[in-house]
């Protein structure tokens, strides 16, 4: 099966991925798939464009049968957040998209990686998974790779390291209630404290502006999608070429830290067939209380809408 990837979604968030997708030259062809015909017409039409300045990718306007020969389908689509709301307050319209979506897709293809992008990204997994949990490793959440970005980023410039060289995550809910894993930072092989000491304020400080920076963007401009677009490219690229790389994605919870039932972000190793392991991560009493807060806020909207 060629390297296909379907996004359903062709607003920003959704072409923004696809136009990082032709940039990444990873994929032979991209399929837009939106309700709005015009709109996905003339997202390929400006994407097919742009393909000159990179690798040949076919692009496309497409529709659900596209995803029969796609190895990765992103969804994308649903309410995006507004100034003033949060990621929960989208749930009730996204959910009932993504009840409509998730059975049109294992229908066309069985076999299809699915990354949930739409928010709340943790809530809309587990419903998706619950849907068809036969399927559940190939369908995760982006989950909390952005946040993890923006807080090895802001942590970067604090410490002069490149973020790279940062092994630092974010873990929960994509949303209010996330949580840094301050007592696991690491810089090469050294721990944050013994590297350089930053007290709790700071700390505090540091995370708080990896935490509200999608509303400082959105307050902004309206909507944030570099960074989440850039991380699906990573994504995608670990599927297609069996990367088995880590990240913090979006699965179900299944007792871990005494916690079940629910999706929220942990590290997991990401490859071909979706998710491949759940990394057994050590964290402090404090975090441990902090998550099952965060895995309760989650299970409590969830049957809110029910």
């Amino acid at each position: 099966m060629k390297n296909k990837v379907s996004i359903i979604g062709a607003g920003l968030v959704g072409s923004t991925i696809a136009y990082s997708l032709i940039a990444s030259q990873l994929t032979e062809e991209l399929a837009l798939i939106d309700i709005n015909k015009n709109l996905s017409k003339s997202q390929a039409m400006d994407l097919q464009h742009s393909v000159p300045f990179w690798g040949y990718t076919e692009v496309k306007s497409g529709n659900y049968h596209d995803i029969k020969d796609s190895r990765v389908v992103i969804i994308a689509c649903g309410v995006s957040q507004k100034t003033g709301e949060t990621r929960l307050d989208l749930l009730k319209k996204n959910s009932e998209i993504v009840k409509e979506i998730m059975p049109r897709i294992f229908k066309e293809n069985k076999s299809a990686v699915v990354i949930m992008v739409t928010n709340p990204v943790d809530i809309l997994t587990n419903i998706a998974i619950k849907m068809f949990p036969q399927y559940k490793n190939q369908i995760f959440g982006s989950g909390t790779i952005s946040d993890t970005a923006r807080l090895r980023f802001i942590l970067g410039e604090k410490l002069s390291v490149d973020p790279k060289s940062l092994h630092a995550y974010i873990i929960g809910e994509h949303g209010d209630s996330e949580v840094p894993l301050w007592s696991r930072v690491m810089i090469g092989n050294t721990s944050l404290d013994k590297f350089k000491k930053i007290d709790k304020k700071e700390k505090e400080d540091l995370f708080g502006r990896a935490k509200n920076a999608a509303y400082a963007i959105i307050a902004g401009k309206q909507a944030t999608y570099y960074a989440i677009s850039a991380g699906v490219t990573y994504l995608v690229e670990a599927i297609l070429f069996d990367k088995k790389t880590v990240f913090t994605v979006s699965h179900t919870v299944d007792g871990k830290f005494g916690i079940k039932d629910v999706c929220l972000s942990l590290p997991m190793v990401v490859g071909e067939k979706g998710i491949l392991r759940k990394i057994d991560i050590q964290v402090s009493s404090k975090e441990k209380k902090l998550l099952k807060l965060s895995a309760n806020k989650l299970k409590k909207a969830e049957r809110d809408i029910r």
